[in-house]
């Protein structure tokens, strides 16, 4: 035997043989094709399960999200409604205040001033 050259029958000269010197695949029998008709129905079946089960959890995901959001969205609003009500407080105690203020009726400090919009209906939602 040469060295270098692989021996008659060994691995290396068998996976280099010639395309159509392969084996044919022998027919099956009726029991390999039921086996196979039930593998792929029971692989069907597993593949529904999973993908529902992953539909499911989404799901439920989607519906925790919602209801943090919903949540959010009420503090929001609750906090809107206590600010809107502390701009009213303010703004009317800065009505009162510029009655009285002595720097505001004071003759020389007097300079005009064109009236304001209510600051109350520019923030609120509409």
């Amino acid at each position: 035997m040469s060295q270098g050259l692989p021996a008659a029958g060994s691995v290396l000269q068998r996976s280099v043989a010639a395309p159509g010197n392969q084996p044919q695949p022998q027919p099956q029998s009726p029991e390999d094709d039921d086996r196979k008709v039930r593998r792929r129905e029971k692989n069907r079946v597993a593949a529904q399960r999973s993908r529902k089960k992953q539909t499911q959890k989404a799901d439920k995901l989607h519906e925790t999200e919602y209801e943090c959001l919903e949540q959010e969205n009420t503090m929001l609003r609750r906090e809107i409604g206590k600010l809107t009500e502390e701009l009213k407080h303010l703004t009317e105690a800065l009505k009162e205040h510029e009655k009285m203020c002595p720097l505001l009726l004071c003759p020389l400090n007097f300079v005009p001033v064109p009236p304001r919009p209510d600051p109350v209906a520019g923030c609120l939602p509409r």
